[in-house]
């Protein structure tokens, strides 16, 4: 790499939340990043494993970088907001030849009476602008999961209607909890809090911040107290942005995929007889079971075929490019489901290694199979991740299982 990486020394990288630039020889912006550490996130792309963590893209990205710059955050939440105004501002090539614009994701603010906030895939957008006329749609967000972990996170500060608020029950719940405003509440007064809501999502807190302060002094000196206590509030939530659920996925569901850890997906099918069949998909990062990334799939058929329900799954885990791709997949059961899934992704053209994980009359891991393909690497990789594999296999039989009896107590009581 032209870019040695002795020049990190000198660079002064923070150990705190933000987005990094990689820059040309002409100081062109070529790639676009968020991270909880800018610090480790940049030096991980001077690993020795580089092109088998990030890719070939990634890496004739590095090579045809020169300089490195950063931006600080206050936070996690800030950063993947600045991450998305800078990739729609500076169009960055290895952020935007990198993913389809379909897998992309948006946040649309309504032009109605009453705003409503919602969350579009990138897919969907055109449809949705068919339906609805929108006043502001924030984006691209690169990662969907912890896009909606965000968005919990911002509408603890500032509730708002979303899509399916015409429902009075379903409006009324979120009020109760905090999470949209009180069917009480005035009309100028909610958009006030879409006001606050668009310069977050802009990335203009310093002119929120101001925006609260002045408030907050005119509800005072007009003896509002409470409504000078709320915007005290919601400035200190500003200050104190809670996001320990975006550090910790934040390995999970970084851009590009599993950039800094290795995810282990593992897939399993259940079904009694061939009635109320389930499918289910299990995630391990770095040894971790990641319970938020769990997915359930009830199965279209109704028969005793796991390899068909296996199949059905597989396609349908793979239409949502916007969820972080695995570095290892994981079946249970034999040659034919390890064949199964091979065919899939080769139908997909996404090249994925995949082990099947055998079981013995009491349904105990007995062995793991796989082809050469795998191995050919690294000889040693079935016993690195032995344990991990199994995690994952246990996690997508147990979740599995329960999704199943649920879905049968449901329709017996029917």
């Amino acid at each position: 790499m032209l870019m040695k990486s002795q020049i990190l020394n000198r660079l002064k990288l923070p150990d705190s939340p933000g987005v990094y630039f990689f820059k040309d020889s002409k100081n062109r912006t070529l790639y676009i990043g968020r991270a909880t550490s800018i610090k480790n996130r940049v030096k991980s792309y001077f690993a020795k494993d580089l092109i088998e963590t990030r890719g070939p893209r990634i890496v004739d990205m590095v090579t045809k970088s020169r300089t490195i710059t950063f931006e600080k955050s206050d936070s996690v939440l800030e950063a993947i907001i600045l991450e998305a105004n800078l990739i729609k501002k500076f169009q960055p090539k290895y952020n935007v030849d990198e993913k389809d614009d379909k897998s992309w994701n948006y946040v649309a603010i309504t032009d109605e009476e009453w705003p409503r906030l919602i969350m579009i895939r990138g897919r969907n957008l055109q449809k949705k602008t068919e339906v609805y006329n929108f006043k502001k749609i924030f984006g691209p967000y690169p990662a969907g999961g912890l896009l909606r972990d965000a968005l919990k996170i911002i509408r603890r500060i500032f509730p708002y209607l979303d899509e399916k608020s015409f429902d009075p029950k379903h409006r009324a719940f979120y009020a109760s909890i905090g999470l949209a405003p009180g069917l009480g509440l005035p009309r100028q007064e909610y958009i006030r809090i879409i006001r606050h809501l668009t310069l977050f999502l802009e990335g203009k807190k310093k002119i929120l911040i101001k925006d609260l302060q002045r408030e907050m002094m005119s509800h005072a000196k007009h003896h509002e107290f409470e409504l000078a206590e709320k915007s005290k509030r919601i400035m200190y939530a500003l200050e104190h942005i809670g996001d320990i659920a975006l550090i910790k996925n934040e390995n999970v569901n970084s851009y590009g995929g599993s950039l800094s850890g290795y995810r282990i997906e593992a897939y399993d099918v259940a079904h009694l007889s061939g009635q109320n069949v389930v499918g289910v998909m299990t995630v391990v990062v770095d040894g971790e079971a990641a319970k938020s990334e769990y997915r359930k799939f009830k199965i279209s058929h109704e028969r005793n075929d796991d390899a068909a329900a296996l199949r059905e799954i597989l396609l349908r885990r793979f239409g949502h490019p916007e969820w972080p791709h695995p570095s290892l997949i994981v079946v249970d059961g034999g040659q034919i489901q390890l064949n199964i899934a091979k065919q899939v992704l080769a139908e997909l053209k996404t090249n994925i290694p995949v082990v099947a994980l055998v079981k013995d009359d009491k349904h105990k891991a007995r062995g793991i199979i796989t082809d050469e393909s795998l191995t050919k690497g690294d000889p040693t990789i079935l016993a690195k991740y032995k344990r991990v594999i199994i995690l994952a296999n246990a996690e997508a039989h147990r979740f599995a299982i329960s999704y199943h009896k649920n879905l049968r107590k449901r329709s017996f009581l029917k």
